[in-house]
């Protein structure tokens, strides 16, 4: 099995949409009159959740009616973050059923207009070059070996000076990672990379670093939250929908590389040159 088919393998839990909508029912929420907050506690996959989108954003330089894109837009959460604060997005993610549900979740939200999914490869996105007024990717490159390959596509599809915001877990120092991680069962479709890798890799694809900005506290406090609610009984909604049985476990072990100084949550922001 090649490395893309293992990531997508990775990312593709059974019968999922049909657990989210039975999970907002028992929730007290109604699959036909979603919002989008009704999502955010599962659909923002990512280390700091919806805050952290939000975070993000602010160094994104927006403007109402740009066409984003997104890289590994999974389920869709942050692509319908985006759509609803007057951006259109496409977004793209090597998981069929990640897709199936992004679209269907999006037109449960009345965002269908405004954000798009396609399944297909970052190294070889199906846009015309010069499309995109912005780019982002949310915690995807750590699944990603050929970093350049894909900032170069990324930087093909986006118009002169636009942002690419990067939200990463990258490697801050040596160390062994304990598997399984939320984003790997094991060291093969792992490919964490330092931020000056990340910077080598951006540079040579044609970008400037615009914004660097490391989020270790950040990212503990929010696990730590995470952790004391499902401790105590596991949230009807939650990211337990996403990882399944083993997202405690997964949560301690990429907190503790977090916590030892090994990992550590990292915006980047560059603007192609």
């Amino acid at each position: 099995m090649d490395l893309e088919r293992q990531v997508a393998a990775h990312y593709t839990p059974e019968t999922l949409e049909q657990k989210i909508l039975s999970a907002l029912q028992a929730a007290g929420k109604r699959p036909e009159h979603l919002r989008t907050d009704d999502l955010a506690v599962l659909d923002e996959f990512h280390v700091g959740g919806r805050e952290a989108t939000q975070a993000l954003a602010d160094f994104m330089d927006l403007r109402a009616g740009m066409h984003l894109l997104d890289v590994g837009c999974g389920i869709g959460g942050p692509a319908r973050y985006f759509a609803e604060h007057s951006c259109r997005v496409t977004g793209v993610d090597l998981s069929e059923e990640f897709i199936r549900v992004a679209k269907s979740l999006t037109r449960k939200v009345g965002l269908d207009q405004s954000a798009t999914f396609y399944r297909t490869s970052a190294l070889e996105l199906p846009f015309d070059s010069n499309t995109f007024d912005g780019a982002y990717e949310i915690h995807v490159g750590m699944n990603i070996a050929d970093k350049t390959g894909v900032f170069k596509e990324v930087a093909r599809v986006l118009k002169k000076n636009g942002r690419f915001a990067i939200f990463d877990i990258m490697r801050t120092a040596e160390g062994a990672l304990s598997f399984p991680l939320p984003w790997a069962v094991n060291g093969e479709t792992s490919f964490v990379a330092t931020p000056e890798e990340y910077g080598e890799s951006l540079r040579a694809a044609g970008f400037k670093i615009n914004h660097e900005r490391g989020r270790r506290q950040f990212a503990l406090d929010f696990m730590q939250r995470m952790m004391s609610l499902g401790a105590s009984e596991k949230p009807i909604l939650g990211l337990h929908l996403l990882m399944g049985e083993k997202t405690g476990q997964l949560l301690q072990n990429v907190m503790a590389a977090i916590a030892s100084g090994v990992l550590e949550p990292t915006e980047i922001v560059a603007i192609k040159e």
